[in-house]
């Protein structure tokens, strides 16, 4: 007679247990207003973009840092507030970083000049890097490893639910109340999310932290703004080979190189290189970046293609991304299932080629296009982008035993951030240098002191066109035929981005699982051991 097997002993305690959808809501509450925060910006750049009173008169460059700003921000400290969760506890880290952010929406609602914008942006990324690494981390602290699938869907479905409510209520602020409202509506948000997480959320952190790394930091914030200044330097000139160009972008990978070897070299590294030597854990982070390149890059110009081009409202612009939302919404909490049928690596890789396909459409998109086709488009790039993320975060997240969850949750949003960071600065100058080179030749009638400003974006054209009456209406259509080209050829390198991704997710990521969970089990005691 033999003795049946004892049932694991459950390692979330009872009480934590019991709430832990009640947490997972909480935590997506305050996801929500980090996301929230850059798609409720995407419909309102073209409104910042006009100048004064109506918006602040901030150039296509000025635009790219008021977003960039944020995203290098986030990515820079996403390491040490992950390991300071760690130290110091989760739910503090998380109070801190809403407190933060809500003081830096309300700075950002009242700036006066795009530089204060682009200031008072970073300093909401210094509150939003305490939120995003947390709210992952105590996620895979309440939920038990085989629920922790469905609660990371779940979790990446709120993403698709922020960019749902993003630019529709963006769209609705703008039509009624003047452009700094889409930073103040952060702030009841926060309030809110502030009172829940001290009733709900329970205390957690790492029994063995990690010692902070401020050389580590502060090599990589510089060497990525410097990389970053660069390329969007490049894209205003038009000239990538300018010598002020060349030894920005050259410090920038100088300082990256150091920071690397530095890593490598410390006994407390904010980036553990050794996570990389395993190639599935490699291959999932390249991706979320590679994905997160292409779709920053593509989101960027396509507010101007709808606005600027199609003559669409902010609110109705907000509209016309709902079936990206709609389509995440749907299939985040579901691509579980698909995996377990078929693997990750299918799954990811069929997701990576339809993402190609959709960003490619974009080439085929002109000013007279069915509105109706760029919908379609938008519901196959959610649909795509939703059987990516869920999967690779599932991967990363387990790569690592649960004590480590934030730091694994920052490497994950850190190359989420960076690859979005280098996605606008480099789509983006992309598609500066092809429209400046697309409408020089017809600036002919701009006084000579306004040509550079006139050939920075469609809106600069478009804003001395009117500034010049009867003469300027003659721009009016190359600015549009100079953007649609700068659009194809900046759509078709985002194309090419999310081809290598696929390249990346069939070479390296697991095919369909055979018994991985139960080895997963048997590992994990060894490695929260450690």
């Amino acid at each position: 007679m033999t003795t049946p097997a004892v049932p694991a002993a459950p390692r979330i305690p009872e009480a934590v247990h019991r709430r832990r959808w009640a947490i997972l809501g909480v935590l997506m509450l305050s996801l929500l207003i980090v996301v929230l925060d850059n798609s409720i910006l995407n419909v309102a750049i073209k409104t910042i973009s006009t100048p004064a009173p109506t918006g602040l008169g901030a150039t296509q460059s000025e635009l790219e840092w008021a977003i960039n700003a944020y995203t290098l921000v986030f990515a820079g400290l996403l390491f040490s507030a992950g390991l300071l969760g760690d130290r110091v506890g989760r739910k503090k880290v998380l109070l801190g970083g809403l407190a933060v952010f809500g003081i830096g929406s309300a700075l950002a609602a009242e700036s006066g000049t795009p530089a204060q914008l682009i200031a008072f942006r970073a300093l909401m990324a210094l509150g939003a890097a305490f939120v995003m690494p947390a709210t992952l981390a105590v996620l895979m602290n309440v939920f038990e490893r085989d629920e922790q699938p469905k609660a990371i869907g779940i979790w990446a479905g709120g993403v698709g639910l922020a960019i749902a409510i993003g630019p529709i209520t963006g769209g609705l602020l703008l039509a009624h109340f003047w452009w700094g409202s889409v930073f103040l509506i952060n702030v009841p948000i926060v309030l809110l999310a502030f009172g829940l997480m001290l009733w709900l959320v329970p205390e957690s952190r790492d029994p063995n932290p990690g010692r902070l790394d401020p050389v580590g930091v502060a090599l990589s914030v510089v060497g990525l703004v410097l990389l970053v200044y660069g390329i969007i330097k490049g894209g205003e000139l038009a000239d990538f080979t300018d010598p002020t160009v060349l030894v920005t972008i050259g410090s920038g990978l100088a300082v990256l190189a150091a920071f690397v070897v530095f890593e490598k070299r410390s006994d407390h590294p904010s980036v553990d290189v050794g996570y990389f030597r395993n190639k599935v854990f490699s291959a999932a982070i390249s991706v979320i970046a590679l994905v997160f390149f292409a779709l920053m890059g593509v989101t960027f110009f396509s507010v101007f293609y709808t606005q600027s081009v199609r003559g669409y409202t902010p609110l109705q612009t907000g509209l016309l991304l709902l079936p990206l939302a709609a389509a995440q919404l749907i299939f985040a909490p579901r691509a579980r299932l698909v995996v377990d049928r078929i693997g990750v690596r299918a799954t990811t890789t069929a997701a990576m080629l339809l993402l190609t396909a959709t960003l490619a459409a974009f080439a085929l998109l002109e000013a007279d296009t069915p509105i109706w086709v760029l919908e379609v488009v938008f519901f196959c790039m959610g649909a795509g982008m939703a059987h990516i993320m869920t999967p690779t975060s599932v991967v990363i997240m387990q790569a690592l035993p649960r004590e480590k969850a934030g730091s694994a949750s920052a490497l994950s949003n850190t190359f989420r951030q960076v690859g979005g960071a280098l996605g606008i600065a480099v789509l983006g100058s992309v598609l500066s240098a092809s429209y400046r080179d697309g409408i020089e030749g017809s600036l002919g009638a701009v006084p000579e002191g306004l040509r550079h400003t006139a050939g920075e974006s469609i809106e600069a054209t478009l804003g001395v066109a009117a500034r010049l009456g009867d003469r300027g209406r003659e721009l009016v259509g190359p600015a549009d035929d100079a953007f649609l080209h700068a659009m194809h050829v900046t759509a078709l390198c985002g194309a090419s981005v999310a081809l290598v991704g696929a390249a990346v997710v069939a070479a390296f990521l697991p095919g369909r699982p055979k018994g991985a969970p139960a080895e997963a089990e048997e590992e994990e005691p060894a490695r929260t051991t450690s």
